[in-house]
């Protein structure tokens, strides 16, 4: 069971940065997203053109992060994570093209090709719990 505190900085937050690699050449991106809490996933979107789009296309396994901005130490709070991502499609389409539309409304206006991360390990370091204090999930 992912922990609340995981699945409530998910919710607050809404970008991630994503990692991807192929042929030994690392990259990343950055873009809004939606968890889904039912699937702890994170639901992005992202046009198939792109270089991290072309790179998910070619290995699915990914790495990436969601992060709070502060220059307090006592409040850092931060999450990495890996998964497994795909292009949405049949039952979680619908799920999740309705989850990204309520949080961003205006990409109904866009063309828009939504990504699942399946995620499949967490790491979240909260320093308001204790200095360097992590909290794990592991699929």
């Amino acid at each position: 069971m992912v922990d609340p505190l995981i699945i409530k900085f998910f919710k607050k937050h809404h970008v991630l940065t994503i990692a991807t690699t192929v042929n030994d050449e690392p990259w990343c991106a950055n873009c809004f997203y939606v968890y889904l809490e039912e699937e702890n996933a994170l639901v992005f979107t992202s046009g198939t053109d792109t270089r991290h789009g072309q790179e998910f296309l070619k290995n699915a396994r990914v790495a990436g992060s969601v992060v709070l901005e502060t220059l307090v130490i006592g409040m850092i709070r931060g999450i990495q994570f890996q998964g497994i991502v795909t292009l949405a499609e049949g039952e979680i389409l619908s799920r999740a093209k309705s989850a990204y539309l309520k949080r961003f409304p205006v990409a109904a206006l866009m063309e828009t090709h939504l990504w699942v991360v399946s995620l499949t390990n967490i790491k979240m370091t909260d320093n308001r719990l204790g200095f360097g204090k992590k909290l794990i999930w592991t699929q």
